[in-house]
């Protein structure tokens, strides 16, 4: 069971005034041990993991012990990735349940913004020195998400990638661009409308669909049809905490049964890491193979799900999610208002989200929650489903790769030059104008291949009407032209 959790924000006037990232996270861990009404719980700990994060500790969960008492506690630290948290809450429920540990805790923290501002003042930033040392455990393990072919035509950071998702998604809706960007917009709007009434969000400013839809001198466009208002927002200090345990350790320590959330099942899976391999630029075989593998170990369909949260980086992400697992896309798809607003501390966002589906689920006993996790440029996937109503079987966790992997996938043409047919596409914008296009294309043989697109006439074309289905004429030098 999840049993004590706890978020953290901190936005001083002073940004020397902020605590470091490790001093947020073990406020976090003792918050979440306020909040399982047990305190002797910390002293149970067989396991504290610490999501990785933006900051030079070597063994951070070591700090955080010996700060919290744990000191039976073995140390473990994760990989990069969004679908970390989710993924810890899939492997430790699963050692809980075959009793391997009595509890466990799951810790993230950034301090981004404190940081940033104190170096544009000129003040050194301090941190806890620790002397190096390993953690007692590795949790995941790291992958390159793009490869040197994709960096070299411009694709290297989820600002480009995601975008271009989008236009495929939008290609394949047959929706126009004025359509799709209404729709987008207002997706993102319900979404800010939850942070705004979610004390632990990151910004709480209202915010109308044309705010959110059109560039402003405060919105700027990042990569198109995205603003500054549909990217992820990681300039922000903060942190949280999970801890689990088995029923008996919470009844030794006395958690009230008012406190217990059970994990149900959980699953993982993986698109194909490179980008270029994806069978297509608008949907996820993984999520599809790991919610219904998800839906089939809890013995329910979508309808049944009555709290929803879907990672959400872009609007991309939820749009691809939301279809791979059968959920309407003008439901309530998230508890905390998203990485946008909530925040999204780097690989931490979904330690917040299982903390407010817990809340969310404790005053809602009688209902199911679901949490989706993404890493990469929607490539790493974790799933969980969650309850307050005690299951009727023990909990289950998955890896549903060998599906996945039978999914059909594309080849990549590094070499080709000549006539292609753009499949989907972005334009970067710097503070204040378009800078270069970048274009997934598909070769007359089927293949993908990536460019560049610098000559103004042809980033015009892309952002004035679709270009998808457009041909576009491929240099040896990876740049393209648009017809």
């Amino acid at each position: 069971m999840i049993v004590g959790v706890a978020q953290i924000n901190q936005q001083p006037t002073d940004p020397t005034d902020a605590d470091e990232a490790i001093a947020l996270m073990i406020r976090a861990v003792r918050a979440a041990a306020d909040d399982s009404g047990a305190d002797t719980l910390l002293s149970r700990l067989g396991i504290l993991g610490v999501v990785a994060g933006a900051w030079k500790y070597s063994d951070p969960g070591r700090l955080i012990v010996d700060a919290v008492g744990s000191t039976n506690a073995r140390t473990a630290l994760s990989s990069i990735g969004g679908n970390t948290p989710q993924s810890y809450v899939n492997s430790l429920a699963s050692r809980i349940q075959r009793g391997q540990l009595d509890a466990a805790a799951i810790v993230g923290g950034e301090t981004i913004w404190s940081r940033r501002r104190q170096r544009r003042d000129g003040h050194t930033v301090s941190y806890v020195m620790q002397e190096r040392r390993e953690p007692d455990e590795r949790f995941g393990h790291d992958v390159a998400m793009s490869t040197e072919f994709e960096q070299m035509r411009g694709m290297s950071k989820p600002i480009n990638y995601y975008p271009v998702f989008e236009s495929a998604i939008r290609a394949a809706g047959g929706e126009t661009l004025d359509q799709h960007r209404d729709r987008v917009a207002t997706m993102w709007e319900r979404f800010n409308r939850i942070a705004v009434d979610n004390e632990y969000a990151w910004t709480r400013t209202p915010l109308t669909v044309d705010e959110i839809r059109n560039p402003s001198p405060t919105n700027r466009m990042v990569g198109f049809p995205y603003t500054k208002a549909m990217n992820s927002n990681w300039d922000l200090d903060q942190a949280a905490a999970l801890l689990l345990c088995s029923v008996q350790v919470a009844e030794s320590v006395g958690v009230p049964r008012d406190r217990w959330v059970f994990p149900l099942a959980g699953t993982d899976a993986h698109d194909t890491y490179a980008v270029s391999h994806r069978g297509d630029l608008h949907s996820s075989p993984a999520i599809a193979a790991a919610g219904g593998a998800l839906y089939d170990l809890v013995g329910v369909g979508p309808d049944d799900v009555d709290h929803i949260d879907l990672y959400s980086c872009f609007p991309s992400a939820v749009q691809v999610a939301a279809d791979a697992l059968g959920l309407r896309q003008d439901r309530t798809l998230t508890v905390t208002g998203g990485l946008t607003f909530a925040g999204g501390p780097l690989n931490n966002y979904v330690t917040h989200s299982i903390a407010a589906m817990t809340d969310t689920l404790r005053a809602d006993p009688d209902t199911l929650g679901l949490v989706t996790a993404n890493g990469g440029y929607l490539t790493k996937h974790s799933l969980g489903m969650y309850s307050a109503r005690p299951p009727t079987g023990p909990h289950r966790s998955i890896d549903v790769q060998d599906e996945v992997d039978r999914a059909p996938t594309t080849s990549v043409d590094e070499t080709y030059a000549g006539t292609t047919t753009i499949e989907a596409y972005t334009v970067m914008h710097d503070k204040t104008e378009p800078t270069e296009g970048l274009c997934a294309l598909k070769t007359p043989a089927g293949a993908r291949t990536w460019a560049r697109v610098v000559d103004d006439d042809s980033i015009a074309r892309l952002l004035d009407s679709e270009a998808v289905g457009a041909k576009a004429e491929l240099a040896v030098t990876g740049l393209a032209t648009v017809d």
